[in-house]
């Protein structure tokens, strides 16, 4: 019997859902669980320390805009990158 990429991929959309959500402000935002291959490809081209083009990347234009609003330190863009790995398997950059 063949893997099902379909089915697999399903599976773990029903555990972790499309999008893992944080909360700054009472504001929510979103990031995927899943990364399509186009977007690896543009993260794998972004300088180590570019971190705004990896939020860029991963919330999209519209949420950027709202995020880059917020006053964060990098700390709390590291905790948001961290606990985001842990939940959802993906590791993305270093802050």
């Amino acid at each position: 019997m063949a893997f099902n990429v379909n089915a697999a991929r399903a599976q773990r959309l029903e555990a972790l859902g499309r999008a893992w959500e944080f909360e700054i402000d009472g504001e929510t935002f979103s990031l995927p669980t899943e990364l399509p291959r186009r977007v690896t490809r543009q993260l794998q081209a972004l300088d180590d320390n570019d971190i705004d083009g990896l939020l860029q990347l991963l919330l999209g234009n519209a949420q950027y805009d709202r995020f880059a609003e917020k006053d964060l330190t990098i700390q709390d863009v590291n905790a948001i990158l961290e606990a985001y790995g842990q939940e959802t398997g993906l590791t993305v950059g270093e802050g």
